[in-house]
């Protein structure tokens, strides 16, 4: 089954369930795959509507960011539940040690000795974790190995 016709099939039930907070969420993201899918011309492999999530999933993490700045606890709740319900989509994310073991094999792989090299490692690990690991952590953990 598809991203798409499973997100479908969760926005049947949370309607026969009466869950509005969860429907709204659904029907958010459905309709930013189908933007996706109208901009591409033909329907979107599951690759792609994982890359769709991806960008949904961290903008719910800049925004619970700012709200937590804000002191808007209420609003950082609900974006929790959206971020939640997103990622039950996406591929099962990879732990820092996981992480961090294919960042120090792209290291060597790429030869990198130093902060300025990073791209290198960056373009031979984004393929490998694409959708598997949040951007600013793998960031973090290349620049940390890198400056050691």
């Amino acid at each position: 089954m598809s991203i798409l016709e499973d997100i479908d099939k969760q926005i049947k039930e949370a309607l026969k369930a009466g869950e509005k907070d969860r429907l709204t969420t659904l029907r958010g993201l459905k309709s930013d795959l189908k933007y996706r899918q109208i901009e591409q011309k033909e329907p979107l492999t599951d690759q792609q509507a994982v890359e769709v999530l991806s960008s949904c999933a961290k903008k719910r993490r800049e925004s619970i960011e700012q709200y937590e700045k804000g002191g808007r606890s209420d609003l950082v709740q609900k974006e929790h539940y959206e971020l939640d319900i997103i990622t039950s989509f996406l591929p099962r994310q990879l732990g820092e040690d996981e992480l961090r073991q294919l960042i120090t094999a792209a290291i060597v792989q790429s030869g990198a000795d130093s902060p300025q090299k990073m791209g290198l490692v960056m373009k031979i690990l984004m393929p490998q974790i694409k959708g598997k690991a949040d951007g600013k952590l793998v960031n973090k953990i290349v620049s940390e190995l890198l400056a050691k």
